[in-house]
């Protein structure tokens, strides 16, 4: 659940988006190849290079003082911790909306933000909690690991009872998109992990269908064993990496 989902960045007559879904699109108009290089190479260490299209053009426009500096500076892995944000670079004018599920992280996040932007710059932001929906999604599963049978992607009975849990959980937040996420412990080949945790957040999805939930409103992602949440040199916290989490876009 820490993933940015849109960034957008535009600069009087030098513009240049960062659309943050997946892919990452990054989009508009740079001065120079220099600074295109900048901004992607920038980006690719964030959210790695797989995970950037680049949309940007390089045309003959102005830019303030130190323009490429400022912008690079500014993507840094806390805007990760931001949901349905946007930034907003005009002329030296920096602005970050959007929404956070922890609230307790808001403050620590405009200061860091502001500590990275510099004079002429300034820094606005507007940050607010995006908390009730995905606290009902949370409350639903408190903390418990929807099971599968050993190295496949088919739900145990008390992983299908979790889910019908779940689904009821769903149903509460109405229309609202959500996004299945799959995990794994890093036991094993890394590549045969990742498909095992996309099947795995596709079982499920799959599953929520047969309980009435749109599919147009559920997305799946894996990412294997590259996130865990626990050590997995015990088997305790292997068991805890191996999950599904739910993220309210």
């Amino acid at each position: 659940m820490q993933h940015l989902k849109k960034i957008l960045i535009c600069m009087a007559s030098l513009s240049c988006g960062l659309v943050f879904a997946e892919p990452i699109v990054v989009e508009g108009v740079v001065p120079n190849e220099a600074s295109k290089q900048a901004i992607l190479q920038k980006m690719q260490s964030v959210y790695g290079a797989d995970q950037v299209v680049d949309k940007i053009q390089v045309r003959a426009v102005s830019a303030p003082n130190g323009w490429s500096n400022s912008v690079t500076q500014v993507i840094s892995p806390d805007l990760k911790k931001v949901k349905q944000g946007k930034l907003t670079v005009r002329g030296t004018q920096v602005e970050l909306t959007g929404k956070m599920t922890n609230p307790n992280e808001i403050q620590p996040t405009i200061s860091q933000f502001q500590s990275l932007v510099q004079p002429p710059y300034r820094f606005n932001s507007q940050l607010t909690v995006n908390q009730a929906e995905q606290k009902i999604i949370d409350d639903a599963l408190k903390n418990r690991i929807i099971e599968f049978e050993s190295g496949s992607a088919i739900l145990t009975a008390s992983g299908q009872q979790i889910l019908n849990e779940m689904a009821a959980a769903l149903h509460k937040v109405g229309g609202k998109k959500v996004k299945i996420i799959g995990h794994t412990d890093s036991s094993g080949d890394a590549s045969k992990n990742l498909l095992l945790s996309q099947q795995r957040a596709n079982a499920v999805k799959d599953y929520l269908i047969t309980k009435n939930i749109p599919a147009d409103n559920l997305s799946t992602e894996g990412v294997g064993s590259n996130k865990p949440l626990a050590d997995n040199d015990t088997a305790e916290g292997r068991r805890k990496n191996r999950r599904i989490e739910f993220e309210v876009l």
